[in-house]
């Protein structure tokens, strides 16, 4: 256990804890709605510091980011637990946990071991990811900062529900972040997810002014979020409060968790996503979670030539020259240096 650090304390030995928009009060003895945060004597403790359910060497392109160092490895990492509890969530078996799991399962790793892992296999990176990331947060603080200073970079795959203190600790350390937006309406995200949209946005807002790289995420999933005018406003609001060049991935969703009965995004909708973005002025906008199709390709947005051809997470043909399309010079906002 550790000391949680965003936390305060109130009467009768009740904290508040301020790490995600929660702000569960919690009373002596209970946990937060992540469950992995607990109230010990008055004090506020994370129950997984250290304490891994997963870590593995990834293409960057799974997070997914197609912009920040493309082509380069990531070590992926995360715990059990979640500040969300999405009906369709991927990863059930580790983030949608019972207190008991908390304690069996996980192996411990000092920040350092996992810097010197990432740097063992050849990573550019570390991600946080699988689960929420905020609900670990004290542990990929100290990891983001030994990994910064040991020349890696650091990426933080979220559902964005954090609070702008928790934010102004980390953005000094991460370099790269891909948001979920999972919806554009208050009453779907607070059925689906248990949080709501207002903090998402605001995360979203914080981000893109901080200069960081950011993507964004919409899992489109049938009769929940893929009506015309719901994806037309997410694709507004990346255009204008995000940027035109932000990339927005949207993904197929499959059956899974609470929605086994809900069947796969048909490829027309995915399609349909990808045009409302397209005539929304968005510049890049990829398609996921299809094997083998074109849009998950990079064309210039100015001249439309084929800049970086990508199968599944990996790249088959990179062409950019200095940042630049090497048609029309028109600069491409991908990362490399």
């Amino acid at each position: 256990m550790k000391e949680a650090l965003l936390y305060q304390k109130l009467s009768n030995k009740s904290v508040q804890c301020n790490l995600c928009s929660h702000l569960c009060k919690i009373p002596l003895g209970k946990s937060g709605i992540c469950r992995v945060r607990k109230n010990i004597n008055g004090n506020l403790y994370s129950l997984i510091y250290g304490k891994l359910i997963a870590q593995h060497c990834d293409p960057v392109e799974k997070k997914p980011l197609y912009h920040f160092y493309p082509g380069t490895k990531a070590l992926s990492i995360g715990t059990l637990g979640c500040n969300f509890h999405c009906s369709f969530c991927q990863n059930c078996d580790i983030s949608q946990i019972t207190d008991k799991q908390i304690a069996a399962f996980g192996k411990s790793y000092q920040p350092n071991e996992i810097v010197d892992l990432a740097i063992q296999k050849g990573c550019k990176s570390i991600a946080y990811t699988y689960n929420e990331p905020t609900i670990f947060f004290e542990y990929a603080y100290d990891v983001a900062r030994i990994a910064n200073q040991r020349g890696l970079k650091n990426i933080w795959v979220s559902n964005g529900y954090m609070t702008e203190k928790m934010l102004d600790w980390m953005l000094p350390w991460i370099d790269a972040f891909n948001i979920d937006l999972k919806a554009f309406q208050e009453k779907t995200y607070h059925q689906v997810t248990g949080g709501h949209l207002k903090p998402v946005l605001d995360s979203l807002i914080k981000i893109a002014k901080s200069g960081k790289w950011l993507e964004v995420t919409t899992l489109i999933i049938p009769e929940i979020n893929d009506s015309p005018s719901e994806l037309n406003a997410i694709a507004q609001f990346i255009a204008n409060h995000l940027g035109f060049d932000v990339p927005w991935h949207i993904s197929r969703f499959f059956p899974a968790y609470k929605m086994n009965e809900i069947p796969p995004t048909p490829l027309e909708t995915l399609l349909t996503a990808y045009e409302i973005g397209k005539n929304s002025g968005l510049n890049y906008i990829y398609i996921g979670n299809i094997p083998n199709n074109k849009h998950q390709n990079t064309l210039c947005p100015k001249c439309h030539n084929l800049l970086v051809e990508r199968s599944g997470y990996h790249i088959y043909s990179y062409t950019l020259d200095n940042g630049k399309c090497p048609y029309c010079q028109n600069p491409i906002p991908i990362i490399t240096e």
